[in-house]
């Protein structure tokens, strides 16, 4: 494996485990904010939730820079790099999510745009409830396909030594 491919490797391990403790503030949060009815713990929900998303985008950044050789550009580029990981290129490398945990994390990258777009005070408990119970499986679908794509790297970098 060339040393591109294992500084990816290294930063996606370093990801999903940074996502896992995102994972269980926004539960942590949650659970206070149904307890408590503090408001507070609902803005700490959705800045979590934005930060859960963000790591992810990461990842796929530096896949579609290491392995791809190019990010998409342009004014939809966020919704364009979902897409792109999703896709089999031929000879390059195997989709990296399946198009089914494409079309979820599209709904936790709309929610992104809405944290960064609008005042903490306009967000809903009743439109986060639904990204925060799909959450657990979602992270189990990501973690299972990020570690196949673990194993490709290291299968393809076992084919370059």
């Amino acid at each position: 494996m060339n040393k591109r491919q294992l500084a990816l490797s290294g930063r996606i391990r370093e990801e999903l485990s940074e996502m896992r403790i995102i994972i269980d503030r926004i539960e942590s949060g949650w659970k206070q904010l149904m307890q408590s009815g503090d408001e507070f713990y609902l803005d700490s929900v959705a800045l979590n939730l934005h930060s859960f998303y963000t790591a992810l985008e990461k990842v796929f950044e530096l896949v579609a820079t290491t392995i791809d050789q190019g990010k998409p550009q342009g004014e939809n580029w966020h919704q364009e790099l979902l897409r792109q990981m999703a896709v089999d290129i031929k000879l390059v490398r195997p989709a990296v999510i399946s198009k089914e945990t494409r079309n979820t994390l599209d709904e936790y990258r709309g929610f992104r745009h809405i944290v960064r777009n609008v005042y903490s005070f306009n967000l809903s408990a009743a439109r986060i409830e639904p990204l925060v119970k799909k959450l657990p499986d979602l992270f189990n679908d990501i973690k299972t396909e990020l570690e196949r794509f673990l194993d490709f790297l290291d299968i393809q970098g076992k084919h370059t030594e």
